[in-house]
């Protein structure tokens, strides 16, 4: 009778030991409830339990990757986009994300897709294209606000990765793009010309003040033209066609 016994204890023994031993990686953390309370959370390593009395949940500290589902928003000057974003978020406080929320990854990805809709629409699309990096501070505060104190959870970073805009709204810009490089170059061309009129009255000034600059400048366009092997009309200074027209009198 006592080796049935003791078979029977062993056999018990046996399969309860499987359930006692528990291995936390790591990058885990293990949170341990007894019956239903929490009594200790336990490092990575090789962990020992009671059996039907105590409960470990190992909780994960990496930092994980989530891309969130495209979201259509109507932005704050009444332009709809389509936006694409990830969310990284890691457990700092395991005991919290166990016990204080259920399912927490679920939790602070609808967190985040709520905050998302909410900063977008109070953002206009200007800010949106050229002021992401503010609008990604914003947003990762707002979730941090949200679920680090209460479920031990931090979001790291939230990455706007794509905006999408209609295609009328994608023409309109195109056609604004095309007027504001119109523009410049307008004002390039007529500051240019402002520039040259300026150069030409300087000139003008000194080729008075001083009459043999008219002749040099006349010899060094001779030399420019005699370099091109084609008929040219050459032009004579009106100081020589006076005098030729004295000398013929």
């Amino acid at each position: 009778m006592d080796t049935w016994i003791i078979f029977l204890i062993v056999i018990v023994v046996l399969l309860l030991l499987p359930l006692s031993i528990k291995i936390v990686k790591q990058y885990e953390r293990g949170v341990v409830l007894r019956f239903g309370r929490l009594v200790a959370i336990r490092n990575p390593g090789f962990n020992v339990i009671i059996p039907l009395v105590e409960r470990m949940t190992k909780v994960s500290l990496r930092i994980v990757t989530t891309v969130l589902e495209p979201q259509e928003v109507i932005t704050r000057d009444n332009v709809t986009v389509k936006v694409d974003a990830v969310v990284y978020y890691m457990v700092i406080e395991p005991e919290k994300a166990v016990i204080n929320v259920e399912a927490y990854r679920d939790a602070i990805i609808q967190l985040a897709l709520t905050t998302l809709r909410s900063v977008l629409g109070q953002s206009e699309l200007d800010e949106l294209l050229a002021h992401r990096d503010q609008i990604n501070l914003r947003l990762r505060q707002i979730i941090d606000e949200q679920s680090e104190e209460p479920w031990g959870v931090r979001a790291t970073l939230v990455e706007v990765k794509d905006v999408l805009l209609p295609e009328a709204m994608q023409r309109a810009m195109a056609r604004q793009a095309e007027s504001e490089r119109e523009k410049r170059a307008k004002i390039i061309h007529a500051e240019g010309e402002f520039a040259a009129a300026q150069t030409l009255a300087n000139a003008a000034k000194i080729i008075n003040e001083q009459p043999s600059a008219l002749q040099l400048r006349y010899l060094q366009t001779l030399v420019e033209i005699s370099g091109e092997r084609n008929s040219t009309v050459i032009p004579l200074p009106i100081d020589i066609i006076n005098a030729l027209s004295n000398k013929s009198k």
